[in-house]
C-alpha cells in the first residue's frame, strides 16, 4: 500500500513555529506522534510512520520546541539544571517553559491542521506531553499511548548510572563527533537485546546533525521536565482510553515508571515489552503498531470523514 508523505511544512502555533510533516490522507483518523527529550521528529522513522498510516491513520509528526527545525529559545541560554535538581530553584517561573507549554504547542499544531481531536502517541518526554494534554484538553484526545514514559512521581527509581551519564555528557558540535556521540548514546539507551544497529545510528545521527543541534535546547527541555513536577494525582482525571507501553530493560526510565503511569490512569492497559530498552526497535514495530491501533479502536465517539472528530 502506497502511503502519501507530505513535504516538510511549518505551522504557527502557540506563539512559535513548529516543523512537521504528515503521512496518509487527512480524511483518515488523525494520530499525532510526540517525540522525546532532545530528539527530532525524524526518530519517528519514515517506515514506522508509513506502516502506522497504513493501518488507517493520518499520521502527524513534528519537532518539539527547542529541537530540530522548530523555534529555538536560544536567548534563554543554558538552564540551571543542578539548581533545579537540588531544589534551590523550582516551579514554572524558574524555567523558560514547561511540559504544559509543550502540550499547548501540540494542541496549537492540531488547530492549524483543522484537527479537533486526535489519537496521541508520545514517547518518553512525548508521553509526558501526551499525559498533560489528556489532563488539560480531554476533548482533544481520542486515545492516548504513553510509551517509555513516567508520571514524574519523585518516589520512582532514577535512571541507571550509565544512562544518566549519557544524559549529561557534552555534545560535540562537529558532524563526525556528533554522529559518533549519537551512536554511543543510543547503544546505551537501546540496551543489549535490541540495540540500534550501526547503519541506522549513523544515518539518523547524520540527519539529526544536518537539521540542527543545540545542546542548550535539550537542557531547556530537561529543565521543563524537572520543573513540571509530578502528574500522578492529576492523571486520575484522564478519561481517554490509554495504552501504557514500557520495556523491561529501559535504562533511562525504569519499568516501575510505566507501571506507575498505568496505575494512575483509570482503565489504562499496561503492555510490558520484553527485552526492550529506551528505544522502539524495528523488530518490534509491528507489535507496537498493532497495540496502538488496538488502543485506538477503543475510541467510541462518532467520527465522520472530513469532520476530523469534532
Amino acid at each position: 500500500m502506497t502511503v502519501e508523505h507530505s513535504p516538510l511544512a511549518f505551522a504557527s502555533a502557540n506563539g512559535i513555529t513548529i516543523a512537521y510533516d504528515t503521512f496518509g490522507s487527512p480524511d483518515r483518523e488523525p494520530l499525532v506522534l510526540i517525540m522525546g527529550l532532545s530528539s527530532q521528529m525524524v526518530l519517528w522513522e519514515e517506515e514506522f510512520c508509513r506502516r502506522l498510516s497504513a493501518r488507517g491513520f493520518f499520521v502527524i509528526r513534528f519537532d518539539n520546541r527547542d529541537v530540530g527545525l522548530s523555534t529555538r529559545f536560544s536567548r534563554e541560554g543554558m538552564p540551571h539544571i543542578h539548581a533545579l535538581l537540588s531544589g534551590k530553584i523550582r516551579g514554572a517561573s524558574a524555567v523558560p517553559y514547561t511540559i504544559a507549554d509543550m502540550a499547548m504547542d501540540t494542541v496549537g499544531l492540531l488547530d492549524t491542521l483543522g484537527v479537533n481531536s486526535a489519537h496521541v502517541v508520545g514517547e518518553s518526554m512525548g508521553g509526558m506531553i501526551g499525559q498533560e494534554m489528556a489532563i488539560r484538553y480531554p476533548e482533544r484526545i481520542r486515545t492516548l499511548a504513553s510509551i517509555m514514559s513516567t508520571t514524574g512521581n519523585p518516589l520512582l527509581p532514577p535512571p541507571k548510572q550509565e544512562a544518566l551519564e549519557m544524559l549529561f555528557r557534552p555534545v560535540p558540535l562537529d558532524r563526525e563527533g556528533f554522529v559518533r556521540y549519537f551512536r554511543e548514546v543510543w547503544m546505551v539507551l537501546s540496551g543489549p537485546r535490541y540495540p540500534m544497529d550501526d547503519e541506522r545510528a549513523l544515518r539518523l545521527g547524520d540527519e539529526t546533525f544536518s537539521r540542527g543541534v543545540e545542546p542548550a535546547g535539550s537542557a531547556r527541555q530537561l529543565a521543563a521536565i524537572i520543573a513540571s513536577g509530578s502528574r500522578k494525582e492529576r492523571l486520575h482525571r484522564v478519561q481517554a482510553p490509554t495504552l501504557v507501553m514500557h520495556g523491561d530493560l529501559d535504562p533511562l526510565v525504569p519499568l516501575e515508571c510505566g507501571i506507575d503511569t498505568a496505575e494512575s490512569i483509570p482503565g489504562a492497559h499496561l503492555m510490558v515489552m520484553e527485552g526492550m530498552g529506551h528505544y522502539l526497535p524495528p523488530e518490534l514495530w509491528e507489535k507496537i503498531i498493532e497495540a496502538i491501533a488496538r488502543n485506538a479502536a477503543r475510541h467510541t465517539r462518532s467520527w465522520l470523514p472530513g469532520d476530523q472528530g469534532a
